[in-house]
């Protein structure tokens, strides 16, 4: 998530003379009602319910504690002639790729403006470094497909303005995750392609909680402009394109 939530704090501490405790629970809970209802998620990766009015296709819920089944009709379309034989890496947005926050960036890459409760805000968006690079050579190498927990109508655009390459074959979006014990959860198996040939590139563990083996976990970005694991990660991958099958390889990466 982001708005400065790296302590999940939404008060400034130069003004607490000026308010009461009750107000800044207060404060707390409007802010992360808010913001939680577009964005994927605070940084312990515990999340609200899906808020009803928001979304007409609420995301599927878990029942008797476990994972729900596959469905019918899954969530990819059929891979193309391009992308045949190329394995399928999923893609998340925030943190991962991108920082955003509604506190204005003045080196911000992107400002796009989000509507919440019929007021246009304006999001500022920074691009993690290197982040060009790799979304140009995942592109050739990997069926490429972006899987963000935030609501389409702030992670659509962004990805419009950050993926000037077609990178990109699929978006997902809140609603095709899975609730799972208060976190979105991205259920690999609803994608429709081999799992034994699917990697998810996430900051979030919570995110990939049904298919750990399948993860390339990466660090949590905001702002460090010195920052080069996207740029570190491309050997990696390129290795990784011409394997059979991820399971043993992302097992020696993990271990790493």
């Amino acid at each position: 998530f982001f708005f400065d939530f790296k302590n999940k704090n939404f008060v400034n501490k130069k003004n607490d003379h000026f308010s009461s405790q009750s107000n800044i629970s207060l404060k707390k809970q409007r802010s992360r009602s808010i913001f939680s209802t577009f964005f994927c998620c605070f940084r312990n990766y515990n999340v609200e319910p899906p808020v009803t009015n928001t979304s007409s296709t609420p995301p599927p819920v878990e029942e008797n504690g476990s994972p729900p089944k596959p469905p019918a009709k899954y969530l990819l379309p059929e891979t193309t002639t391009t992308d045949y034989g190329k394995k399928c890496v999923v893609i998340d947005l925030d943190e991962t790729l991108v920082h955003s926050s509604f506190k204005p960036i003045s080196n911000a890459d992107f400002i796009v403006p989000v509507e919440i409760d019929g007021t246009v805000h304006q999001v500022y968006v920074l691009k993690r470094p290197h982040v060009d690079e790799f979304l140009q050579k995942m592109g050739e190498l990997f069926e490429c497909v972006l899987f963000t927990a935030s609501l389409a109508k702030y992670a659509d655009p962004v990805a419009d303005l950050l993926d000037q390459w077609g990178v990109f074959r699929a978006r997902l979006f809140r609603e095709s995750c899975v609730f799972h014990r208060g976190n979105y959860v991205k259920d690999l198996s609803r994608l429709g392609r081999e799992l034994n040939n699917v990697i998810i590139v996430d900051n979030s563990p919570a995110s990939y909680i049904f298919h750990p083996e399948n993860a390339v976990p990466v660090q949590s970005w905001f702002d460090d402009m010195n920052d080069t694991e996207l740029l570190d990660l491309l050997p990696f991958f390129e290795g990784l394109s011409k394997e059979e099958e991820v399971y043993g390889v992302l097992q020696n990466f993990r271990s790493r």
